[in-house]
């Protein structure tokens, strides 16, 4: 007798190991407390049982985009028009890749964005969502590989309609004639959010069509982007990067809270014998409870030499921002970034400011920090050897940041090392994999054998490393 199963059953496994697949850390008793919640709950209402899931499998905020990206995945709002039914000479001889008699021509492109600009105004989310599968099925359709097979791309919807282009015209309709001026930025920054609300319904729906054709997990395995604190810094977009930039100071003051519940289990010193004796007098001479001399307290003094060019400028400034998050683990911190030249910005790094302002005062100080714009470390190490030397003593601990790039120019090995000799403690923290490391013009293997040098490619990879550093 055949055994009976259930499509719903090895649906909800796959999406499961996806999730884990990804980054989230999802347990077997957890499964099975997801099951048993949509057991109370029912599979009647599809917001019911993405919530249930969340609540039963999402440990972290940080992850909830990565698990929503995968739900839509695995179980679509939307069934229909993802695969072609004719082939690819019929598609093109028919009314519109989608099979909804809309042509992808000039005028159709402009009617489109005109539905968009109003929805868009209005705020419509249910028809944002019909113009988003509309989109991607008459502006983002590509001849499939084979007879009856379609392929469906965000990017080429996006760009064929580009809607960040119309953010003018509709700013100009919800402004109107008054107060124009002063509303105009709030006004505009609300439009950019819904363009990226916009955008990002736009891929998913590419992805759910992707997925009809080829399968939840193929586009699970290549298209889902892992979540953010596990994303790498280099192939971070601007939207992952604002919430990095959220994600920053709730890690440092977990990592702070860590730290000092650490040093607290660790603050007893060597016993302290006179006070053990005079203690045990009210107890008749035996020293029921001993007193030790209180540890004294050792704070690192951190100076941080970061890379600010294109390749890893914002893996440099995120790294700055979250050891200046934790500036008080430390005794003191001064920060210095460079390109072939050496500049210090710890003076930006103030107490009390906004993360966005720090990151842009970081980076328009970033073209104090070349003369010529092309990377050279040893040019940076020489010139902050001859400049900042007094930075460096025998309590400080160096931190370097920088994929160890330098255009086939002269390393300063020796310059490193003696920089790395007058200090306690040195670390470089490289964004590139280890595989790369040596690859091309990198000279990460010659660095690493004088400072040691630590892959840090995303958030999770970074706490940790300053957990470490701090101890």
């Amino acid at each position: 007798m055949a055994r009976e199963t259930s499509g719903l059953l090895d649906r909800h496994l796959s999406f499961i190991e996806a999730l884990r697949g990804a980054g989230l850390s999802v347990s077997l008793a957890e499964d099975l407390d997801s099951v048993a919640a949509l057991g109370a709950v029912g599979w009647g209402d599809r917001a019911h049982v993405r919530d249930v899931l969340a609540a039963t499998l999402v440990k972290k905020q940080s992850q909830r985009t990565t698990f929503d990206a995968l739900f839509d995945v695995y179980f679509p709002a939307l069934v229909g028009d993802g695969v072609s039914t004719g082939s690819s000479s019929e598609a093109s001889e028919g009314d519109g890749a989608d099979g909804s008699g809309v042509r992808d021509n000039a005028a159709a492109l402009q009617a489109f964005r005109d539905q968009l600009v109003e929805a868009l105004q209005s705020g419509d989310q249910q028809q944002l969502q019909r113009l988003a599968a509309q989109m991607v099925g008459t502006f983002g359709a590509m001849p499939g590989r084979g007879p009856g097979l379609s392929s469906w791309s965000a990017y080429t919807a996006l760009q064929r309609v580009a809607p960040q282009e119309l953010v003018d015209r509709i700013v100009a309709g919800l402004l109107g004639d008054s107060d124009a001026d002063a509303r105009e930025t709030e006004v505009r920054r609300l439009v950019n959010r819904q363009v990226g609300s916009f955008t990002t319904m736009v891929e998913d729906d590419a992805r759910r069509r992707i997925a009809e054709e080829k399968g939840p997990d193929h586009v699970a395995d290549v298209a889902i982007r892992p979540s953010i604190d596990k994303l790498a810094f280099t192939a971070a977009r601007r939207s992952d990067l604002d919430e990095m930039r959220r994600q920053v100071f709730p890690l440092a003051r977990q990592l702070a809270t860590r730290l000092t519940k650490e040093h607290h289990a660790r603050r007893r010193g060597a016993l302290d014998f006179r006070r053990t004796v005079r203690a045990s007098i009210a107890t008749g001479g035996v020293p029921l409870t001993t007193h030790h001399r209180p540890k004294r307290p050792h704070r690192t003094d951190l100076v941080v030499l970061c890379d600010v060019s294109g390749s890893v400028a914002n893996f440099a400034q995120f790294t700055l921002l979250f050891v200046f998050a934790l500036r008080e683990v430390f005794q003191s911190m001064r920060a210095f970034t460079f390109i072939d030249h050496v500049h210090e910005v710890t003076e930006h790094l103030r107490p009390g400011s906004d993360p966005v302002d720090v990151l842009e005062r970081l980076a328009a100080a970033s073209s104090y920090a070349a003369l010529w714009g092309r990377t050279n470390y040893g040019r940076a190490f020489a010139k902050f050897e001859e400049q900042h030397a007094d930075a460096l003593g025998p309590k400080t601990t160096l931190l370097i940041l920088g994929d160890a790039r330098s255009n086939y120019s002269d390393l300063e090995d020796a310059t490193l090392r003696r920089l790395a000799g007058s200090v306690r403690r040195s670390y470089w923290l490289n964004p590139e994999p280890e595989s790369s490391w040596g690859a091309g013009d990198s000279a990460a293997r010659t660095y690493r054998d004088i400072v040691p040098m630590v892959e840090c490619r995303n958030l999770t990879q970074l706490q940790e490393f300053v957990h470490d550093l701090a101890r």
